[in-house]
Protein backbone atom coordinates (compact mmCIF):
# COMPACT_ATOMS: atom_id res chain seq x y z
CA UNK A 1 0.00 0.00 0.00
CA UNK A 2 2.91 2.29 0.00
CA UNK A 3 6.11 2.46 -1.96
CA UNK A 4 9.46 4.05 -1.36
CA UNK A 5 11.07 7.37 -2.10
CA UNK A 6 13.56 6.91 0.69
CA UNK A 7 17.04 5.44 0.73
CA UNK A 8 16.75 2.01 2.29
CA UNK A 9 20.40 1.48 3.07
CA UNK A 10 23.71 3.17 2.35
CA UNK A 11 26.84 4.53 3.95
CA UNK A 12 25.28 7.61 5.51
CA UNK A 13 24.62 7.07 9.25
CA UNK A 14 21.46 9.20 9.13
CA UNK A 15 20.04 7.15 6.26
CA UNK A 16 20.73 3.93 8.14
CA UNK A 17 19.16 5.25 11.35
CA UNK A 18 16.05 6.45 9.52
CA UNK A 19 15.71 3.10 7.76
CA UNK A 20 16.05 1.09 10.98
CA UNK A 21 13.29 3.06 12.64
CA UNK A 22 11.04 3.12 9.59
CA UNK A 23 11.38 -0.61 8.99
CA UNK A 24 10.11 -1.26 12.52
CA UNK A 25 7.15 1.09 12.23
CA UNK A 26 8.73 3.90 14.29
CA UNK A 27 7.77 6.64 11.84
CA UNK A 28 7.60 9.45 14.39
CA UNK A 29 11.13 8.74 15.57
CA UNK A 30 12.42 8.44 12.00
CA UNK A 31 10.76 11.72 11.03
CA UNK A 32 12.24 13.41 14.11
CA UNK A 33 15.75 12.60 12.86
CA UNK A 34 14.99 14.61 9.72
CA UNK A 35 13.11 17.46 11.41
CA UNK A 36 15.98 19.93 11.70
CA UNK A 37 17.08 19.56 8.08
CA UNK A 38 13.48 19.43 6.85
CA UNK A 39 12.83 22.95 8.13
CA UNK A 40 15.06 24.43 5.43
CA UNK A 41 16.07 21.67 3.00
CA UNK A 42 13.49 20.57 0.44
CA UNK A 43 14.95 17.11 -0.05
CA UNK A 44 14.82 16.35 3.66
CA UNK A 45 11.33 17.83 3.83
CA UNK A 46 10.09 15.51 1.08
CA UNK A 47 11.65 12.50 2.81
CA UNK A 48 10.06 13.48 6.13
CA UNK A 49 6.68 13.97 4.48
CA UNK A 50 6.96 10.53 2.88
CA UNK A 51 7.58 8.93 6.27
CA UNK A 52 4.56 10.60 7.83
CA UNK A 53 2.30 9.74 4.90
CA UNK A 54 3.44 6.13 5.18
CA UNK A 55 2.53 6.21 8.88
CA UNK A 56 -1.00 7.22 7.84
CA UNK A 57 -1.16 4.27 5.46
CA UNK A 58 -0.12 1.78 8.13
CA UNK A 59 -1.87 3.23 11.19
CA UNK A 60 -4.79 5.31 9.77
CA UNK A 61 -3.61 8.08 12.13
CA UNK A 62 -1.42 11.17 12.03
CA UNK A 63 -3.20 12.91 9.17
CA UNK A 64 -2.68 16.47 10.42
CA UNK A 65 1.05 15.96 10.90
CA UNK A 66 1.39 14.42 7.46
CA UNK A 67 -0.56 17.27 5.87
CA UNK A 68 1.68 19.84 7.54
CA UNK A 69 4.80 17.98 6.41
CA UNK A 70 3.58 17.83 2.82
CA UNK A 71 2.82 21.56 2.85
CA UNK A 72 6.32 22.28 4.13
CA UNK A 73 7.83 20.14 1.37
CA UNK A 74 5.73 21.91 -1.25
CA UNK A 75 6.73 25.35 0.07
CA UNK A 76 10.45 24.55 0.06
CA UNK A 77 10.60 22.66 -3.23
CA UNK A 78 12.36 24.34 -6.12
CA UNK A 79 13.11 22.74 -9.46
CA UNK A 80 11.07 20.12 -11.27
CA UNK A 81 12.50 17.10 -9.44
CA UNK A 82 11.69 18.33 -5.94
CA UNK A 83 8.38 19.89 -6.90
CA UNK A 84 7.43 16.62 -8.59
CA UNK A 85 8.44 14.61 -5.51
CA UNK A 86 6.39 16.89 -3.24
CA UNK A 87 3.38 16.57 -5.55
CA UNK A 88 3.81 12.79 -5.47
CA UNK A 89 3.56 12.84 -1.67
CA UNK A 90 0.51 15.11 -1.87
CA UNK A 91 -1.15 12.61 -4.18
CA UNK A 92 -0.25 9.68 -1.98
CA UNK A 93 -1.67 11.38 1.11
CA UNK A 94 -4.92 12.15 -0.71
CA UNK A 95 -5.08 8.57 -2.01
CA UNK A 96 -4.53 7.18 1.50
CA UNK A 97 -7.30 9.32 2.98
CA UNK A 98 -9.66 8.13 0.24
CA UNK A 99 -8.88 4.42 0.20
CA UNK A 100 -8.90 4.17 4.00
CA UNK A 101 -12.27 5.89 4.21
CA UNK A 102 -11.14 9.01 6.07
CA UNK A 103 -12.28 11.50 3.43
CA UNK A 104 -12.88 11.37 -0.31
CA UNK A 105 -9.88 13.12 -1.84
CA UNK A 106 -9.76 11.12 -5.06
CA UNK A 107 -9.80 14.18 -7.33
CA UNK A 108 -6.96 15.74 -5.36
CA UNK A 109 -4.96 12.51 -5.62
CA UNK A 110 -5.38 12.35 -9.39
CA UNK A 111 -4.54 16.02 -9.81
CA UNK A 112 -1.40 15.86 -7.66
CA UNK A 113 -0.06 12.71 -9.30
CA UNK A 114 -0.81 14.17 -12.70
CA UNK A 115 1.16 17.26 -11.72
CA UNK A 116 4.04 15.06 -10.58
CA UNK A 117 3.97 13.20 -13.91
CA UNK A 118 4.28 16.50 -15.77
CA UNK A 119 7.31 17.49 -13.67
CA UNK A 120 9.23 14.21 -13.52
CA UNK A 121 10.75 12.91 -16.78
CA UNK A 122 10.44 9.17 -17.54
CA UNK A 123 14.06 8.52 -16.50
CA UNK A 124 13.94 10.38 -13.18
CA UNK A 125 14.59 8.22 -10.08
CA UNK A 126 11.29 9.41 -8.55
CA UNK A 127 9.33 8.23 -11.57
CA UNK A 128 9.22 4.63 -10.37
CA UNK A 129 7.31 5.40 -7.18
CA UNK A 130 5.08 7.80 -9.12
CA UNK A 131 4.15 5.08 -11.59
CA UNK A 132 3.45 2.71 -8.71
CA UNK A 133 1.14 5.21 -7.03
CA UNK A 134 -0.66 5.91 -10.29
CA UNK A 135 -1.20 2.17 -10.48
CA UNK A 136 -2.76 2.24 -7.02
CA UNK A 137 -5.19 4.91 -8.17
CA UNK A 138 -6.06 2.95 -11.30
CA UNK A 139 -6.65 -0.25 -9.33
CA UNK A 140 -8.37 0.96 -6.18
CA UNK A 141 -10.07 4.19 -7.20
CA UNK A 142 -10.56 3.74 -10.93
CA UNK A 143 -11.19 -0.04 -11.01
CA UNK A 144 -9.12 -0.32 -14.19
CA UNK A 145 -6.88 -3.34 -13.57
CA UNK A 146 -5.23 -3.27 -17.00
CA UNK A 147 -4.10 0.33 -16.52
CA UNK A 148 -2.92 -0.57 -13.03
CA UNK A 149 -0.95 -3.53 -14.34
CA UNK A 150 0.81 -1.39 -16.95
CA UNK A 151 1.72 1.19 -14.30
CA UNK A 152 2.99 -1.45 -11.87
CA UNK A 153 5.12 -3.01 -14.60
CA UNK A 154 6.68 0.35 -15.46
CA UNK A 155 7.32 0.96 -11.77
CA UNK A 156 8.85 -2.49 -11.35
CA UNK A 157 11.21 -2.06 -14.29
CA UNK A 158 12.35 1.37 -13.08
CA UNK A 159 12.70 0.24 -9.46
CA UNK A 160 14.84 -2.68 -10.62
CA UNK A 161 17.01 -0.38 -12.72
CA UNK A 162 17.51 2.05 -9.82
CA UNK A 163 18.02 -0.66 -7.20
CA UNK A 164 14.93 0.25 -5.16
CA UNK A 165 14.43 -3.16 -3.59
CA UNK A 166 11.64 -2.07 -1.27
CA UNK A 167 9.58 -0.66 -4.12
CA UNK A 168 10.14 -3.93 -6.00
CA UNK A 169 8.56 -5.75 -3.06
CA UNK A 170 5.49 -3.55 -3.42
CA UNK A 171 5.26 -3.94 -7.20
CA UNK A 172 5.59 -7.71 -6.91
CA UNK A 173 2.82 -7.74 -4.30
CA UNK A 174 0.38 -5.67 -6.35
CA UNK A 175 1.10 -7.46 -9.61
CA UNK A 176 0.44 -10.70 -7.74
CA UNK A 177 -2.83 -9.29 -6.45
CA UNK A 178 -3.94 -8.50 -10.00
CA UNK A 179 -2.90 -11.98 -11.11
CA UNK A 180 -5.03 -13.50 -8.34
CA UNK A 181 -7.91 -11.26 -9.33
CA UNK A 182 -7.56 -12.62 -12.87
CA UNK A 183 -7.48 -16.24 -11.72
CA UNK A 184 -3.76 -16.90 -12.34
CA UNK A 185 -2.87 -18.65 -9.11
CA UNK A 186 0.63 -19.64 -10.23
CA UNK A 187 1.63 -16.09 -11.10
CA UNK A 188 0.03 -14.78 -7.92
CA UNK A 189 1.96 -17.27 -5.78
CA UNK A 190 5.21 -16.31 -7.51
CA UNK A 191 4.67 -12.58 -6.99
CA UNK A 192 3.67 -12.87 -3.35
CA UNK A 193 6.67 -15.12 -2.69
CA UNK A 194 9.05 -12.62 -4.27
CA UNK A 195 7.52 -9.75 -2.30
CA UNK A 196 7.97 -11.60 0.97
CA UNK A 197 11.53 -12.63 0.07
CA UNK A 198 12.60 -9.05 -0.63
CA UNK A 199 11.08 -7.77 2.60
CA UNK A 200 12.87 -10.47 4.55
CA UNK A 201 16.17 -9.57 2.87
CA UNK A 202 15.72 -5.87 3.65
CA UNK A 203 14.47 -6.42 7.19
CA UNK A 204 11.29 -4.46 6.47
CA UNK A 205 9.61 -5.86 9.56
CA UNK A 206 6.53 -3.64 9.45
CA UNK A 207 5.68 -4.96 5.99
CA UNK A 208 6.12 -8.63 6.79
CA UNK A 209 2.68 -9.44 8.20
CA UNK A 210 0.79 -8.22 5.09
CA UNK A 211 3.20 -10.13 2.86
CA UNK A 212 2.76 -13.34 4.86
CA UNK A 213 -1.03 -12.99 4.88
CA UNK A 214 -1.14 -12.40 1.13
CA UNK A 215 1.01 -15.46 0.42
CA UNK A 216 -1.13 -17.56 2.77
CA UNK A 217 -4.16 -16.84 0.59
CA UNK A 218 -2.61 -18.67 -2.38
CA UNK A 219 -0.91 -21.55 -0.57
CA UNK A 220 -2.39 -24.97 0.24
CA UNK A 221 -2.71 -26.28 3.75
CA UNK A 222 -0.90 -26.73 6.08
CA UNK A 223 1.43 -24.02 4.72
CA UNK A 224 -1.36 -21.45 4.61
CA UNK A 225 -2.10 -21.89 8.33
CA UNK A 226 1.59 -21.62 9.21
CA UNK A 227 1.96 -18.39 7.24
CA UNK A 228 -1.14 -16.84 8.83
CA UNK A 229 0.08 -17.76 12.30
CA UNK A 230 3.39 -16.05 11.59
CA UNK A 231 1.56 -13.00 10.24
CA UNK A 232 -0.53 -12.83 13.42
CA UNK A 233 2.59 -13.12 15.58
CA UNK A 234 4.30 -10.22 13.81
CA UNK A 235 1.10 -8.17 13.81
CA UNK A 236 0.89 -8.50 17.60
CA UNK A 237 4.63 -7.85 18.01
CA UNK A 238 4.25 -4.50 16.23
CA UNK A 239 1.26 -3.45 18.29
CA UNK A 240 -1.44 -4.08 15.70
CA UNK A 241 0.22 -2.46 12.69
CA UNK A 242 -0.85 -2.20 9.94
CA UNK A 243 -4.26 -1.53 11.44
CA UNK A 244 -6.15 -2.48 8.27
CA UNK A 245 -4.82 -6.04 8.53
CA UNK A 246 -6.63 -6.77 11.81
CA UNK A 247 -9.98 -7.71 10.32
CA UNK A 248 -8.40 -9.93 7.69
CA UNK A 249 -6.33 -11.83 10.22
CA UNK A 250 -9.29 -12.22 12.56
CA UNK A 251 -11.36 -13.76 9.79
CA UNK A 252 -8.63 -16.20 8.75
Amino acid sequence: MSGSVHREQGEDPLDRAVWRLRSRGCWDDAAALLAADAATDAGAAVRRAGLLVERCMFTTAGWAEAEEAVRTAEALAQGDALRGAAACERGHLAYAATVLGVRDRADEARSALGRAAALLPPTAPGRAVLDFRRGLLAEHLGDTPQAAKAAYRRAHAAATAHGDTLLCSFTWRHLAGLALRGGDLTEARHGFTESLRLREELGFLVGMAPALAALADVQPEPEATRLRAEAQRLFRLLGGVPTWLAERLAAA
